[in-house]
């Protein structure tokens, strides 16, 4: 089991909800949250909005994976962000549960 942590721009909302389905996680929580970096210390070209705006409408999905669909999800994400033209991609971290209450 894997906690999965994507980060996006609110207008990637519906895509990461399909990805999410497509890759067979159909039980996640999101929530609506500020995404803000310091435009000044990147060049445009590196900073992660695409802009040089401070704070971005953003979205956070978070969920609990079986191994198997964290590397389907990983290469769902991989596409998508290949084929957008926007300077802002979605961000997917994928970290370690040591315990939980559900399984052992």
């Amino acid at each position: 089991m894997k906690l999965i942590v994507i980060t996006a721009v609110k207008a990637f909302e519906k895509d990461i909800k399909s990805l999410l389905i497509k890759s067979k996680i159909p039980q996640f929580s999101y929530q609506n949250v500020i995404g803000y970096r310091d435009a000044t210390l990147d060049a445009v070209g590196n900073n992660w909005f695409g802009a040089e705006m401070n704070e971005a409408e953003s979205i956070l999905f978070y969920a609990f994976v079986p191994v198997p669909q964290v590397d389907v999800l990983l290469d769902e994400v991989k596409a998508y962000n290949a084929q957008q033209e926007a300077k802002s991609k979605v961000h997917l971290s994928v970290l370690n549960i040591e315990k939980t209450s559900d399984h052992d």
